[in-house]
């Protein structure tokens, strides 16, 4: 059964920064597409962005140039990345394995 649990998130100023953490386990870490997806207050879940098994990266257009997916295989962890936040990426966010969805999920507030 796959696990995966978020951390990392928080208050943080605009403009400031924060890196998720996601560990995975029960499934052969890197087998498939890993991502992060967000909801916002009063909105559907939408991506973020996705590391392709090849390794290639897809961002939202609006995080693009701020927010970075990477993950480590040793400690088979997912990262995000967050720079330039804005009051607009508050929201709570959610890591995936293939289909899977966490649904534990981390709070960011960006917020004066």
């Amino acid at each position: 059964q796959v696990q995966l649990v978020e951390s990392g998130g928080g208050l943080v100023q605009p403009g400031g920064s924060l890196r998720l953490s996601c560990v995975i386990s029960g499934s052969i870490f890197g087998g498939s597409a890993m991502g992060w997806y967000r909801r916002a207050p009063g909105k559907q879940i939408g991506s973020v962005a996705t590391l392709a098994k090849d390794g290639s990266t897809y961002y939202t257009d609006s995080v693009k140039g701020r927010f970075t997916i990477s993950r480590d295989n040793a400690k088979n962890t997912l990262y995000l990345e967050m720079n330039s936040l804005k009051p607009e990426d508050t929201a709570v966010y959610y890591c995936s394995l293939g289909p899977t969805i966490s649904r534990q999920g981390t709070q960011v507030t960006v917020s004066e």
